[in-house]
């Protein structure tokens, strides 16, 4: 029986990895819906090679869009606009699946629609759950909707752990003999260095291989580490553990994914050569497989793996959010927001890469936390969390 998809996001990376996938099984899966914030001829290819039935842009670009699809004879396609149309598409009645990969908190909302609705939810957004992760899980209990990590480390603990894991107790402590989870990361481009050398780093030097702003934010993030530190809050809130349970492992490879520890000794381990298109496709198929064109794994080549554990002397954002994790609340959304305006300072030249975490830090401390109650709540204080943010940054 074919399914029908839904992408919020489709052109960036894990959009156009979700499209290969796809379009290697036209008679298992088919394109309902597409999503896209500025990049129209792009999406037009899109429409041209997949026919989605609805097309969702801003609201500014609706007129381009539609006078591109007319010229490409796509008229019969619908266009929908802004947040209503992202919250339209993903709870709509004809899709099965949605994949959750835009960027940011504009993804908060059309994937709370989508879990609401009680989707198939392939969750990339990291904001989805370090904003929002206690009122995400918990909408998806009500729903029964199924939300799948396509994160390739959660995806890797995923595989790790017993079946039916995601089904049991939700009470912050391993169990179905599970004692620990490692989350790994590759370190960053400046693993190494000392915090003099660190202080000195420029966002070129951050940003090698990015030229496109959301690139460039990961790019960071993965060199302070928050990225990993972000990871760690989605695994507490998707896996239903406190963060004493994960350990974060610098593995600079990238060939294991993650790992889960068990009471008898074992360590299971996802491996794989690092390619999105295989997270995607096992949480598409899941508890099936799929093929894709990703090559197994050649050990012989691979044949070196090296483990450490991260410095958080030197790369405090790993302890910070760890913390948030710890307090809960709204303390992880304060942490985001802080961090996604410290980084943008930086990537501006107006602070230094050592200086980052230490907006985050004043910020966390000059905002009063409080439970997550609603989306509401979560919304404002990640306004405030940012004016706040704004304000070290100038005064800085």
């Amino acid at each position: 029986m074919s399914q029908t998809v839904c992408i919020l996001g489709v052109t960036g990376s894990i959009g156009q990895s979700t499209l290969k996938i796809l379009e290697q099984h036209p008679d298992q899966y088919s394109v309902f819906a597409v999503t896209a914030y500025s990049r129209i001829d792009e999406l037009v290819q899109i429409c041209k090679q997949f026919s989605p039935k609805v097309v969702v842009v801003p609201s500014q670009k609706v007129d381009e869009l539609k006078q591109k699809l007319n010229a490409e004879k796509l008229n019969h396609i619908e266009i929908l606009a802004d947040e209503a149309g992202l919250v339209a598409v993903a709870e709509h009645p004809s899709v099965d699946v949605v994949m959750a990969a835009i960027v940011g908190a504009a993804g908060l909302m059309p994937t709370l629609a989508a879990v609401k609705a009680g989707k198939r939810v392939l969750l990339a957004n990291k904001e989805a759950l370090v904003m929002s992760g206690d009122i995400m899980m918990q909408t998806a209990r009500e729903s029964n909707a199924l939300l799948l990590p396509v994160d390739s480390e959660h995806n890797a603990i995923f595989q790790s752990l017993p079946q039916n894991y995601l089904q049991t107790e939700r009470n912050g402590k391993p169990k179905q003999g599970v004692s620990q989870i490692l989350l790994t990361a590759s370190g960053g481009p400046f693993l190494n260095h000392t915090i003099e050398q660190l202080e000195a780093v420029t966002p070129a030097q951050a940003c090698k291989h990015s030229n496109w702003y959301i690139k460039k934010k990961i790019s960071v993030d993965s060199a302070t580490l928050m990225n990993k530190g972000l990871e760690l809050i989605e695994a507490c809130h998707l896996f239903a553990i406190e963060e004493q349970f994960v350990t974060v492992v610098i593995h600079p490879q990238s060939i294991i994914h993650s790992l889960v520890q068990y009471v008898d000794g074992s360590t299971l381990a996802q491996m794989g050569n690092p390619d999105m298109c295989t997270p995607i496709a096992h949480a598409l198929a899941w508890p099936e497989r799929i093929q894709t064109h990703v090559p197994p794994l050649n050990l012989f080549v691979n044949n070196q793996l090296n483990f450490q554990e991260p410095d958080t002397s030197r790369f405090p954002a790993l302890n910070l959010a760890r913390q948030a994790m710890k307090v809960g609340g709204l303390a992880p959304t304060i942490l985001n927001a802080a961090n996604e305006i410290a980084v943008a300072a930086f990537l501006q030249n107006k602070i230094k890469f050592t200086e980052i975490h230490q907006i985050v830090d004043r910020t966390l401390n000059s905002i009063a936390n409080a439970p997550a109650e609603s989306i509401e709540t979560i919304l404002q204080i990640d306004q405030k969390a940012r004016i706040v943010a704004e304000q070290f940054v100038i005064g800085h």
